[in-house]
């Protein structure tokens, strides 16, 4: 597949993307999918929806009532784009790195980075110096753009090497206070739909982040795939969730999708689960994204009332048991929409809604993508064989400067890491990340159903399970368990968990180990980081 002329001034993205026969093989079997040679995500998103939609219509809410328009979030929007040209000399192509939280400055940002033709590099708000550093080394930034009470470790970072731009202070050169003084006109550059928009590094659920690069064309394929047939929404609807927008599952759901068809997004900067459901509740919110262990908090909780107005609940970031499934539609009426995504593939891929839905199943592959589960030979595996997930779709995988380019692209399909088994319907069901598959005395051990079965515990907040070195048996199963508020836990409760989980899955899975913290160690969009917990095993045993 040729590229197109790129609009791109610095030719650092285009450069550097992966040889094309490393890249997965890329379908647009849907209409709607069928983009034109030049496309600016951003002018679509912000400018055509005020075109089809209305400058006075609803952009953006906040937890205090505070609203934003789309005229006038398009006002800041090409207010960025001229700080960022005018005062700074932004070419289309320069790299530019933001760092905030879920605001309606950011999010002006992240329009205005790609309407002045630059690409959007996505930070999130808790990374520290040494992090930062690491991606600005990646990603070459010209410029990085930091709410102001995040420019510490951003300014450490940087040591000079490229410009900080605060906002949200009172000095003179934050960048509101620079928008102020521009005019808001500004031409979207146009940009080739397969220019990079956007560079976002993966979670980093195996402790090393790589970067993916996204087209403009791939911003939009997910709001027409996976919005658009899965959670069909309307410019009446109001987003809400808990992912953080530099995470590629908070990006759709909280600004592509809503933007895509004159919705409301509402933004919570930092929110527990319970309070997240009573900030969309007061906001009105018909969507909500967010993980099982949020909805299965806000249950444990007493506060499922708060989520009964819902007109969609998505679950992902997860897998999501089918006990919290049926919890959920038992305590609120909700049928959770569950999915699979990645940052490589940009968002969801596998999915169901409505009577489509099978609990305990994570779905099927959604309209525009087809999916499969290799066996180890790579070849298609058998109904019911568990194996490595396989997509192909609008969106794939392309690693900045990343050997492992290769073994994410197996021929032409993405292999997420991920296991699963594809059932007689075509359903597709989760097992287990590959490198958290516990084999202990000659079984496999998918560590979700342990942990699962663990949820179902009154008294088991939430847990994560990994497996623990041993010499007789290889491995065993190893659960950190965070228990709720007042119960203790001692011998007699390792014990009753041990009993519950042998009476609850068969009893070789249990877990052999069980470690009581406090909490869970996350990654700042919320994923459980396993290797972490590893690690300190293999501490400990040292």
């Amino acid at each position: 597949m040729g590229l197109s002329r790129s609009a791109h001034v610095d030719s650092f993205t285009r450069d550097h993307l992966p040889a094309q026969d490393l890249w997965p093989t890329m379908e647009f079997t849907l209409p709607e999918l069928h983009y034109p040679d030049r496309l600016n995500a951003a002018q679509v998103l912000i400018d055509q929806a005020v075109a089809d939609f209305g400058a006075e219509r609803t952009a953006l809410l906040a937890p205090d009532g505070s609203k934003l328009s789309y005229g006038e979030l398009q006002r800041r929007a090409n207010q960025v784009a001229q700080v960022l040209a005018e005062d700074f000399g932004v070419i289309p192509g320069n790299r530019v790195m933001l760092r905030g939280p879920n605001n309606a400055w950011l999010v002006a940002c992240w329009l205005g980075v790609l309407k002045a033709g630059a690409v959007v590099v996505t930070t999130m708000a808790a990374l520290r110096s040494k992090e930062i550093s690491q991606l600005a080394k990646l990603t070459k930034p010209a410029v990085l753009i930091s709410d102001a009470r995040f420019t510490e470790d951003a300014l450490e970072a940087s040591s000079g090497a490229y410009p900080v731009i605060p906002y949200g202070s009172d000095a003179a050169d934050d960048l509101i206070a620079l928008a102020a003084a521009k005019s808001g006109e500004f031409t979207a550059v146009e940009t080739a739909a397969d220019d990079v928009a956007l560079l976002g590094p993966t979670s980093g659920t195996t402790g090393v982040p790589k970067i993916t690069m996204h087209f403009h064309r791939d911003i939009l394929a997910n709001a027409d795939t996976f919005s658009r047939h899965i959670l069909q929404p309307t410019k009446d609807d109001v987003f809400a969730g808990s992912p953080p927008l530099a995470f590629t599952f908070g990006l759709g759901g909280l600004v592509v999708f809503p933007f895509r068809v004159g919705a409301a997004s509402l933004l919570t900067e930092r929110a527990t689960p319970v309070e997240l459901a009573q900030y969309a509740h007061d906001a009105g919110a018909t969507i909500l994204f967010t993980a099982p262990t949020a909805y299965r908090a806000i249950l444990k909780n007493g506060k499922a009332d708060l989520l009964k107005s819902l007109r969609l609940a998505v679950s992902a970031g997860e897998h999501l048991p089918a006990d919290t499934w049926e919890h959920v539609k038992e305590e609120t009426g909700l049928e959770l929409v569950n999915g699979i995504g990645s940052t490589e593939m940009l968002h969801v891929f596998i999915s169901a809604a409505g009577k489509d839905i099978r609990p305990g199943a994570t779905g099927v592959a959604i309209p525009g993508y087809r999916a499969t589960v290799l066996d180890d030979e790579g070849n298609e595996a058998a109904v019911n064989q568990p194996g490595r997930l396989a997509v192909i779709g609008p969106t794939g995988c392309r690693y900045l400067d990343d050997p492992r380019q290769h073994n994410y692209v197996c021929n032409g399909w993405n292999v997420t890491g991920d296991v699963f088994f594809k059932d007689e319907e075509g359903y597709f069901h989760y097992q287990a990340r590959s490198d958290n598959m516990i084999v202990s005395s000659g079984y496999n051990i998918g560590g979700p159903e342990v942990e699962a079965a663990l949820d179902q515990h009154p008294d088991v907040l939430e847990n994560a399970v990994i497996a623990s070195p041993d010499p007789s048996r290889g491995s065993v199963v190893c659960a950190f368990v965070v228990l709720v508020e007042g119960v203790e836990g001692n011998d007699a409760k390792v014990k009753e968990l041990q009993d519950f989980v042998k009476a609850t899955i068969a009893p070789y899975k249990y877990p052999r180990q069980i470690r009581f913290v406090s909490e869970l160690p996350r990654n700042p969009s919320g994923k459980l980081q396993h290797f972490k917990l590893r690690e300190s095993l293999a501490q400990a045993a040292h």
